[in-house]
């Protein structure tokens, strides 16, 4: 066998090896995962994603969204980044990326379901990260098919603005403003995050019970519990149905700027040290 052929072989079994798996658990049955496993410097696969872009004006933000392989790629060690870069050719002075899965999940009934992914945030400063907000989180696949915000339901897995040492979680529902899940605040709890490394951020829909006052959600950061919203406190069943009884899918996206982080300034750095980076995510179904 020739050197070259040697080195490619071994530049295969390199890339294998340093492919993210998702864990296994005792009592759960993995449904689905999404893994990264591409070419250096490809953009994932359209069959698993739909691509955002352009200037939507969520959330009164600043970024235009891009599937330039500069703000969303794959990379050598089998993740996925996200990162925000400063861009004055578009109209707000930022790019970024949002993707939005083509999977799509209904809480198990009778069954706990899970959903995580192990992810980390690039490791710039506070002072270098004004109105940089990196989310993982899941929405009402109703949004998708003329249903209307936050009547489709919305469930913030992981969301961080600005740096801080903090993750949210939220619930969006019913109606907007006000109603049930007290819009546009939502309903929602935060965990201090140490630091920029990876970290298993996970959601879990618990239907074991088949009264809905009895079911509840439950966030998670590394398998500690830290926000839990049950049915009983929702109090209204054609509105847990939404929540905790319907289908979702999945979004990873850097936002710049918008009302809840407020906007980058000269000392907003973008790039990599801005950015989300991703390994695996999946969805699990207790046995």
């Amino acid at each position: 066998m020739s050197c070259r052929r040697i080195l490619v072989l071994l530049y295969s079994l390199l890339a294998v090896a340093l492919a993210w798996e998702s864990p296994t658990y005792s009592g759960y049955n993995r449904v689905w995962q999404s893994t990264f496993i591409g070419k250096a410097n490809s953009l994932p696969p359209a069959s698993s994603w739909n691509f955002v872009t352009g200037d939507n004006n969520y959330n009164n933000e600043s970024q235009t969204y891009s599937k330039n392989k500069l703000n969303i790629r794959q990379t050598s060690k089998q993740t996925l980044q996200l990162v925000p870069r400063k861009n004055t050719a578009v109209l707000k002075d930022w790019t970024s990326a949002r993707i939005e899965s083509k999977y799509t999940f209904t809480p198990t009934a009778g069954k706990i379901t899970r959903f995580e992914s192990s992810l980390r945030l690039g490791g710039n400063g506070i002072k270098h990260k004004k109105g940089i907000w990196p989310a993982f989180w899941l929405l009402g696949a109703s949004c998708r098919n003329g249903g209307t915000w936050p009547t489709c339901g919305e469930i913030d897995i992981m969301e961080n603005i600005n740096g801080e040492k903090i993750g949210y979680a939220s619930m969006h529902c019913d109606v907007f403003p006000g109603g049930i899940c007290n819009e546009s605040i939502g309903l929602s709890n935060s965990t201090v995050l140490a630091d920029a490394k990876y970290h298993i951020w996970r959601v879990e829909f618990n239907r074991k019970s088949t009264k809905y006052t009895s079911q509840y959600i439950t966030w998670y950061l590394d398998g500690v519990e830290f926000h839990r919203v049950t049915g009983a406190q929702i109090g209204k069943a054609s509105v847990w149905k939404v929540l905790c009884q319907s289908p979702y899918y999945t979004i990873l996206n850097v936002a710049v700027g918008g009302f809840w982080p407020g906007y980058p300034n000269a000392n907003t750095w973008g790039g990599m040290g801005s950015m989300m980076e991703v390994g695996y995510i999946a969805h699990y179904v207790s046995k």
